[in-house]
């Protein structure tokens, strides 16, 4: 992630213009405005803010970049540690006032229990696949209390009317991958990560591993983008 690093310290130095490029492996371009990741709350999307109003106790920010969620979070009394991989960004999230940041790989986190996992800004993605969704299920069951819960929000990848992304889904179906299994590169300036695994997932798939790896899984808000907030509760569904 050392792009992302190195686009969120440019702006945070001042570069109001950076943006981030997010690649994804047939060629198709997205480009992401930095100071995206510095927002303020009154402009924050509707499943964020509903997010943010489901935490309760003790909540671990995964993925928390600048700290902007975890910030919001302590003004509402909240215990909150925030983690992410880039030094740069837990830098930067330490300065901006978050009181536990701490420079982490999920996998590798041994802290808790919480009472709430929290990723935003599609940071499920960062499991990869399907393979790796489960890993991740299984593995989260660890980090939360008897009650916990996990809040996550992705894209439903089927609605869309594109044809490069329908060209993807068919590229992804005949290798016998699931349709939201991307391939990304992320860049900054000169500095370009190598492609790596993005996940994006449907509700009804999220729904069905969900359930066979020991969660009841409810989604709180849809929107016509295809974009859904999902809470995970410990307990299959019935």
């Amino acid at each position: 992630m050392k792009p992302n690093g190195a686009a969120l310290r440019a702006y945070f130095d001042g570069d109001r213009s950076a943006e981030l490029i997010i690649r994804r492996d047939d060629g198709q371009e997205a480009r992401l405005p930095v100071s995206h990741f510095f927002r303020e709350p009154a402009v924050f999307t509707p499943i964020e803010k509903a997010a943010l109003a489901l935490c309760p106790g003790r909540v671990l920010d995964v993925g928390a970049g600048t700290g902007l969620h975890s910030l919001v979070l302590q003004q509402h009394g909240l215990r909150v540690t925030a983690i992410d991989i880039s030094s740069q960004a837990v830098e930067i999230m330490t300065y901006r006032g978050v009181e536990d940041a701490v420079c982490a790989d999920l996998f590798e986190y041994k802290d808790g229990p919480f009472d709430t996992l929290f990723l935003m800004g599609h940071g499920i993605g960062m499991v990869e696949s399907i393979a790796g969704l489960d890993r991740f299920l299984v593995y989260a069951h660890g980090l939360l209390t008897e009650n916990g819960q996990l809040l996550l929000d992705s894209l439903d990848v089927r609605v869309t009317s594109d044809p490069g992304n329908l060209a993807y889904h068919d590229a992804n179906r005949r290798s016998g991958r699931y349709i939201g299994e991307t391939r990304v590169q992320f860049e900054y300036q000169d500095e370009k990560s190598p492609y790596c695994g993005w996940l994006h997932v449907d509700p009804g798939t999220l729904k069905e591993h969900a359930s066979k790896t020991g969660w009841r899984c409810e989604v709180i808000m849809t929107e016509g983008s295809g974009e859904y907030l999902a809470r995970l509760t410990k307990g299959r569904a019935t």
